[in-house]
């Protein structure tokens, strides 16, 4: 089964009538789903190796968040807002008549699980928070915001490796020009005429908080994730998530553990082995 033809794609209507997508590998094992939640600037392809990998095992949806890959862009920036993403979410699994499921959120991603936990705590049966917590560095949140926003674009996939181990390669330095072309991949599209281009609406930088430090709203989230099976995932050489934040959150949490990723920034791939040991251990936890 490939990663191409184990999906499905599926469309829903959020409560603004925007349609949105995410692509489904279905399952017929009765195990509690995973929702994957992608980061600001990203879709559902960072999670298509997860897709592959459960082989049929569990149901598992990857979303484009709205304005990003196939969903459909916002037509007020200000609906660009975790809380507006929980909605978008909860219409989707109301939708599909699922309970509850697994959050697998990588930086933004985890932020919208955060909340999720505080404002549907049933809905939640375990997450995953890829290098994000409630206390943010700011050298991390400059560097997203030197870059959410700006459009770029290349004749090549070539050209937009290159351009990403240029400006990146901090971030993955074991990366190969390979690696970075399939990385490019995942971040870009080709458009009609050819170019490619960044699969995301420029827009979402509008809203964009770039003030780091703590939130009070998220760590009272987080609270509410005190029984809930949680696997924080860190960056070794993350700018965004401080591993005295990870301790913290790991003390908070009756149910966590923490995987530090050697030699990844923010943030892990979760392709790397220790992300898919400590993803395999979290699931097993659950069911």
């Amino acid at each position: 089964m490939t990663v191409e033809t184990s999906y499905q794609d599926i469309y829903w209507e959020s409560d603004d009538g925007l349609k949105l997508h995410a692509r489904d590998y279905p399952s017929d094992s009765g195990k509690t789903p995973v929702i994957c939640v992608p980061g600001l600037t990203r879709n559902a392809r960072d999670f298509e190796h997860l897709g592959a990998g459960f082989r049929g095992g569990r149901r598992i949806i990857m979303l484009d968040l709205r304005g990003r890959g196939t969903s459909e862009y916002a037509k007020d920036s200000s609906t660009y807002n975790p809380k507006q993403y929980v909605s978008d979410i909860i219409m989707l699994m109301d939708e599909l008549k699922m309970p509850k499921a697994i959050f697998f959120g990588t930086s933004l991603g985890g932020v919208i699980t955060m909340i999720m936990a505080k404002m549907y705590p049933a809905r939640v049966a375990g997450a995953l928070l890829n290098d994000i917590g409630p206390e943010l560095d700011q050298k991390g949140l400059d560097r997203i915001a030197d870059h959410v926003g700006q459009g770029r674009s290349f004749d090549t996939w070539a050209h937009a490796g290159r351009d990403m181990a240029e400006n990146s390669s901090d971030i993955f330095p074991d990366f190969t020009l390979k690696d970075w072309i399939a990385f490019a991949k995942k971040v870009y599209r080709m458009n009609s005429s050819g170019r490619i281009k960044l699969d995301y609406d420029m827009k979402i930088a509008e809203p964009f908080d770039s003030k780091g430090g703590g939130s009070g709203a998220l760590w009272n989230a987080l609270e509410n994730m005190q029984d809930i099976p949680t696997l924080i995932l860190r960056g070794e050489l993350s700018d965004l998530f401080s591993e005295r934040v990870a301790k913290q959150m790991l003390e908070k949490l009756d149910k966590a553990e923490l995987v530090t990723v050697p030699r990844v920034g923010h943030c892990p791939t979760l392709e790397e082995p220790a992300s898919l040991d400590a993803i395999n251990q979290l699931l097993h936890r659950i069911d």
